[in-house]
């Protein structure tokens, strides 16, 4: 490695936030500050083809792209807008969301990287197991299913003009 060459360092995961808004409005559905976040992924389908006669090659295709299903606990307090949310969605199965989840530097401020989910659908609300022998935060866990997943990088540093 050069002098000249900077040192990039691997992002932390302590640094979080999640936007949930209803889908096609600037309405927030949640403003919650979570714990844990989990799930966020895509997976493809391959598919595979023999030619005949030729027992030794595989030809490969794309297939459809699956996208996971993403956990977000939480401490539970008096704001209970993912009970609304879900009650809202039992009423009008139409009702989608659309999140945003996006990494942060340690100073919590900058951007590291968001990844925005689109139409959103609450398919898991879980209340706080209760145990009197404990002294445990009451977790919440709500389970989303999404149809689309996307990196969106941060705006790229204007070098300064002096």
């Amino acid at each position: 490695m050069s002098a000249n060459e900077a040192v990039i360092y691997p992002f932390t995961t302590f640094n979080f936030s999640v936007e949930i808004n209803k889908s096609g409005g600037k309405d927030i559905l949640c403003a919650a500050a979570f714990s844990e976040c989990a799930g966020l992924e895509i997976t493809m389908d391959v598919k595979s083809i023999r030619e005949g006669g030729n027992n030794g090659k595989q030809i490969r295709f794309t297939g459809a792209f699956n996208y996971g299903q993403v956990t977000l606990k939480r401490g539970m307090t008096a704001n209970f807008d993912l009970w609304n949310w879900v009650s809202e969605t039992l009423v009008n199965p139409s009702l989608r969301a659309d999140a945003q989840i996006v990494m942060l530097s340690p100073d919590r401020q900058t951007e590291r990287a968001g990844f925005v989910l689109t139409r959103c659908l609450p398919t898991k609300l879980k209340a706080p197991d209760f145990n009197a022998k404990d002294g445990m935060v009451a977790i919440e866990e709500l389970q989303l299913t999404y149809e689309s997943l996307s990196l969106k990088e941060p705006p790229k540093k204007q070098p300064e003009s002096g």
